[in-house]
């Protein structure tokens, strides 16, 4: 689509393009290339973890020098290793584990990942890949917890409505790999991160939870934020938090020689989508690429802007597309016994969230979906909202505030066919949102 009459033809079609080429730009093939480093003296070890974990050791087996010995295990979400590209030898081993919630397998390939660091010598290279999902792939509990444990936790923070910093920080503490202490295990040799940012800011240390990067948080911060969403844990842990027992790694000059590299961030997926949309002939407007908050709120928020805008006020000009990225998130509410459970992720409850606020205002259109291709535990990536979803929904009978109320965006848009399904794309810049304005 080339011009603002295609565009309006076929609106939600133009939304899909928006995020094919946000997430076109965050695959890791065309972004790797710039940072890998020269082949050492020694033995290159490649480990990684993450939703994009098949797709970065992918990037790396093709561009490495073939003459050049390489091995390594990095660790995927199940169903996230992209099918093998034709030429390209197999150097690196990927294993499968569960995401959001830890199991068996990814704490086997955790313990095995933290077993290749031994024996590595000034001479070695660490490769390190690390993307979103990471934490809850590369599982190795802290002393005093057992993996039952952890998948509680990880639950309970979950449906908590804690941001991702905050759980992360629990989870680096609560954990003998996270929060810097995989770098630590490869001394002497030198470890190079390449990292795909999924997390407002694009802070290395939060993305999946820093394993080879330096950690400012503290064992009382994790304590405070256990507290604050009332998450229990063994007493023996919290005797650990309390006594500063299960401290992460802090900064000092001996990380300033272990380079960290953002080769992707939500920001440049955002940027891509925008310039595709200004060749179409549109204004476009990035908000934020780390917008966090509640997602039903949020999408309130953007709501307001684009009924401003479809009527002409406001500092947005239509027609235009309206973007934004970060992460929000979802509290589960509580429910009356035998009520039906919702089902839904993060792109889902801003979508609704957002349908309901707009009021049916024509001349808005939307799409909301996860850059990894998965909205929380469904299938879908997210959803689309039109003018006239409202006027369907009820036609169909389905009641919007009683989905909102059981958190139930996938059934609302499933009863519609207004999800947005891609499976898995292979990167992860987190949540993307477009809103178009005609």
């Amino acid at each position: 689509m080339t011009n603002p009459e295609a565009v309006t033809a076929q609106p939600q079609v133009f939304l899909r393009q928006l995020f094919d080429a946000a997430v076109l730009r965050a695959l890791p093939i065309h972004n790797t290339a710039a940072y890998l480093p020269p082949p050492p003296k020694g033995r290159t070890v490649v480990l990684g973890a993450g939703k994009a974990g098949g797709a970065m050791a992918q990037a790396v087996e093709a561009l490495w020098p073939s003459d050049k010995p390489m091995s390594g295990l990095v660790v995927t979400r199940y169903g996230h290793t992209p099918p093998r590209p034709a030429g390209v030898p197999e150097r690196i081993e990927v294993v499968e584990a569960s995401h959001p919630v830890p199991d068996a397998a990814g704490l086997a390939a955790a313990e095995r990942i933290l077993a290749l660091t031994q024996g590595l010598t000034e001479d070695d290279l660490v490769l390190f890949l690390i993307s979103g999902g990471g934490s809850a792939l590369l599982t190795l509990p802290a002393d005093g917890l057992t993996l039952a444990d952890k998948q509680r936790i990880n639950k309970d923070l979950l449906s908590s409505g804690a941001g991702i910093g905050e759980m992360n920080c629990v989870r680096k503490h609560l954990s003998r790999i996270k929060g810097g202490r995989l770098a630590a295990a490869c001394a002497p040799a030198l470890v190079v991160t390449l990292t795909i940012s999924d997390v407002p800011g694009d802070d290395p240390s939060v993305i999946a939870s820093g394993p080879t990067v330096p950690d400012i948080t503290t064992c009382a911060d994790a304590w405070a934020i256990l507290q604050r969403y009332n998450i229990q844990v063994p007493a023996v842990v919290e005797a650990a938090l309390k006594a500063g027992a299960l401290e992460t790694p802090k900064p000092s000059a001996v990380w300033d020689k272990q380079p960290v590299h953002l080769i992707a961030t939500p920001q440049q997926s955002l940027d891509a989508a925008a310039a595709l949309a200004r060749a179409a002939g549109l204004n476009a407007y990035v908000l934020s690429d780390e917008l966090e908050g509640e997602s039903r709120e949020v999408g309130k928020v953007h709501a307001a802007l684009a009924r401003a805008a479809a009527r002409g006020l406001g500092p947005f000009q239509k027609p235009c597309v309206i973007l934004s990225g970060g992460e929000t998130t979802v509290t589960i509410r509580k429910q009356a016994p035998g009520t039906p459970k919702g089902r839904g992720g993060r792109a889902g409850e801003f979508c609704l969230g957002l349908a309901v606020a707009l009021q049916a205002q024509a001349g808005v259109w939307a799409i909301a979906a996860d850059t990894d291709g998965i909205d929380g535990i469904e299938d879908n990536a997210g959803a689309c909202v039109s003018p006239n979803t409202l006027a369907r929904a009820e036609a169909a009978g389905v009641k919007a505030a009683d989905c909102l109320d059981r958190n139930d965006a996938y059934g609302f848009f499933e009863a519609l066919g207004d999800l947005v399904v891609t499976g898995p794309t292979h990167t992860n810049v987190n949540d993307f949102r477009a809103m178009l304005v005609l």
